[in-house]
């Protein structure tokens, strides 16, 4: 362990989700496939919405877009770091690496977690008031909502960053987990961390929780919606909102598991991490929109544009 004037430390050590040679090149092999899906996935979709004038005017494949982006963006904040220390026996990061690491997680984590809270809530009037749906959510209002969820996840981010890096490590330096979280890196510490670790809770768990619970509340709201106005479709609309709640789940529950529990954490935490960073942002496409009738066409005129285009340069 490095360190300066023998009390700060400038590196800590990943433990990793392994420490078997052999089990770190099969999860090397896994997390490059997962890792290739959830780039090509989220790369087309973003691609398909942004390159078709219909789909972007509709505030549903507007939010998806921007969900797309920010899973690209959040898989690449652990991803990469994650497989390349698979290589590799000594898994070490800088003190700067890390705070910058919280910051981009948590920063990208709010947000998706602020936009699927307000994908809920699209959701909820396109079905509850469906013939002013489109005057209610205007692309104006789109646009305020999404630049809301950055601002929101921005002011948790510069939080969770600031309640990090005004304490003191001396050591020792080893984190039990394959990237730079606060849960972790605050039990380093050389201070009593109990207030940090309240705030901790009010910020990250209540989040977690508070849009959890709102999400469930509008898909339940939803689904009774359907039951009592619409005969035709509910096994469809069932199936989407069951699937929708899945992927939901998979990134809130860990979350809720992790953040609102202080003063004490566990190795399968890691495990639950690999939930809301590898696995939510390889569904989300997936689930929200390669099984949607609208997008498929969008992908068909995209596909036919692109072999259309390489005729031209080829002739």
């Amino acid at each position: 362990m490095r360190k300066e004037n023998d009390s700060k430390v400038t590196e800590f050590v990943l433990l990793g989700l392994s420490s078997s040679w052999e089990l770190q090149l099969f999860l090397f092999l896994v997390f490059v496939l997962l890792y290739m899906v959830i780039v090509l996935g989220n790369v087309l979709i973003m691609l398909t919405v942004w390159t078709d004038a219909y789909l972007l005017q509709l505030p549903m494949y507007f939010f998806l877009g921007h969900l797309s982006f920010l899973d690209l963006c959040l898989s690449c904040v652990t991803v990469p770091k994650m497989l390349g220390d698979f290589l590799q026996e000594g898994k070490v990061i800088s003190f700067s690496g890390c705070l910058a690491q919280i910051y981009f997680l948590h920063f990208l984590g709010a947000s998706e977690m602020l936009l699927l809270t307000v994908m809920a809530y699209d959701r909820y009037v396109a079905i509850g008031n469906p013939l002013h749906y489109l005057a209610v959510m205007n692309h104006q209002l789109c646009v305020q909502l999404v630049f809301a969820c950055w601002c929101g996840g921005f002011i948790h981010s510069i939080t969770q960053v600031t309640l990090v890096i005004q304490l003191p490590f001396c050591g020792p330096n080893e984190l039990d987990s394959f990237y730079c979280d606060v849960p972790q890196v605050i039990k380093l510490a050389c201070v009593d961390t109990y207030v940090i670790e309240v705030l901790m809770v009010l910020n990250s768990g209540l989040l977690s929780l508070i849009c959890f619970l709102v999400l469930l509340f509008s898909y339940a709201v939803i689904l009774i919606t359907l039951r009592t106005r619409f005969r035709q479709g509910q096994s469809k609309a069932l199936s989407t909102c069951a699937s929708h709640l899945t992927v939901v789940s998979l990134i809130f529950v860990p979350c809720v598991f992790i953040y609102l529990r202080p003063f004490c954490s566990f190795s399968v935490d890691k495990v639950f991490s690999v939930f809301y960073t590898v696995i939510t942002p390889m569904l989300n496409p997936l689930i929200y929109t390669l099984r949607n009738a609208d997008v498929k066409t969008a992908m068909k005129k995209l596909r036919k544009k692109h072999v259309t285009s390489c005729c031209h340069v080829k002739e």
